[in-house]
């Protein structure tokens, strides 16, 4: 149930920097094809996208490829009926239970939402101004809270929870948060989070009084030591952090320990072309090291494909249409193997920086 892909990011990984559309992108709207300032989101193993769609008040399912998606929790207005969400900020999957967990954060709660066929979600936690969460692999839940600039965890049928992270009042100190956003737990439980208007983001390991700064942290700003306003957070197995860097309209990479990040996607103003972002909020990986960005201003959600070379063959690889878009087509033993081709960049590839597809093989051919 982590956000992190299941497979390794390679350290020197980069990624296309125009995006695919993979949900919303038909302005603003209520239709199956629409979204309306989505927030969080959950991709799963096939690459089913969960979006929560915050001013529609409802969860989205889009399946991979598909150019319509599913209301799968709300569909009934803004309400605090046990049929209704309000203003819904963030979405998982509990795949124990296979249910859906939402932040429905205009009416204090977090619910399970059975999965497939739900019409009404079962309040967990009450009396709560959640924001982001997320679940470790033993099961517990993290969730945000905003009104108590905290990060509780929660046993399933726990109603009170444990502080990991804040809990000290609002403010910039080591051990406090100011109304912070999202939340990522890592393999040793330690939990990360976007502190947005302390313009950093924080890590807690586990049983700490107070956290470090493991990006940002030096005001905010747009140089490479700085953010402003961060959002969704994903931390891969060598803790380089991953950042939705909302305000300056980029995603950042931060190597552990490192005191400034670099820019893999946007970071040239706000725009709604492919290769802009305009306010990013939720951030996952999925198990192919695609990127999903929500671009929370443009309706959408974007990811972004990787350049995989392949016995000196240069393949641009959509993993969610499982097909080349250049006109080489990678084979392995003479067969075309889309799930070989994974395996191989899995085990051995480096995804390449892609500008334009001719002019970026024509410099790796050489």
């Amino acid at each position: 149930p982590l956000r992190a892909s299941s497979i390794d990011i390679h350290p020197n990984a980069t990624w296309s920097t125009n995006a695919i559309t993979v949900a919303g992108g038909n302005g603003k709207g209520s239709a199956t094809n629409q979204l309306f300032l989505p927030n969080g989101l959950y991709v799963d193993d096939d690459q089913t996208i969960y979006v929560a769609d915050c001013e529609n008040h409802r969860i989205v399912e889009w399946k991979s490829g598909a150019t319509n998606g599913k209301v799968v929790a709300g569909r009934n207005g803004q309400g605090n009926g046990a049929h209704q969400l309000k203003f819904p900020r963030d979405v998982i999957i509990d795949k124990e239970s296979d249910s859906l967990i939402i932040n429905d954060c205009e009416n204090k709660r977090v619910v399970r939402w059975p999965r497939r066929n739900g019409t009404r979600g079962e309040t967990i936690i009450s009396n709560i101004s959640c924001g982001g969460l997320t679940m470790d692999d033993n099961g517990y839940l993290y969730v945000v809270d905003n009104g108590k600039h905290e990060v509780r965890r929660y046993k399933i049928g726990d109603t009170k929870g444990t502080v990991v992270a804040g809990g000290n009042g609002k403010g910039h100190r080591l051990d406090k948060l100011s109304n912070h956003q999202y939340v990522f737990v890592d393999r040793d439980h330690s939990v990360y989070v976007s502190d947005y208007e302390n313009h950093r983001v924080m890590k807690w390991e586990e049983g700490a009084k107070q956290g470090i700064v493991v990006a940002g942290g030096q005001g905010y700003g747009n140089s490479l030591t700085q953010l402003n306003e961060p959002e969704g957070v994903i931390v891969d197995q060598l803790g380089t952090v991953y950042v939705a860097d909302s305000w300056n309209h980029r995603i950042m990479r931060w190597p552990k320990g490192a005191t400034q990040g670099s820019v893999i996607v946007g970071g040239n103003g706000s725009g709604a072309w492919s290769n802009l972002l305009n306010g990013p909020t939720g951030l996952s990986f999925d198990r192919h090291g695609n990127l999903y960005v929500v671009d929370f201003g443009n309706d959408r959600v974007g990811t972004r494909l990787l350049l995989i070379r392949e016995n000196y063959d240069i393949i641009l690889y959509d993993a969610q249409q499982k097909r080349s878009l250049t006109k080489v087509r990678p084979t392995l033993d003479g067969k075309n193997c889309w799930e070989k081709l994974t395996f191989i960049y899995l085990q051995d590839q480096i995804p390449m920086l892609l500008g334009d597809v001719e002019e970026c093989i024509k410099l790796l051919r050489q």
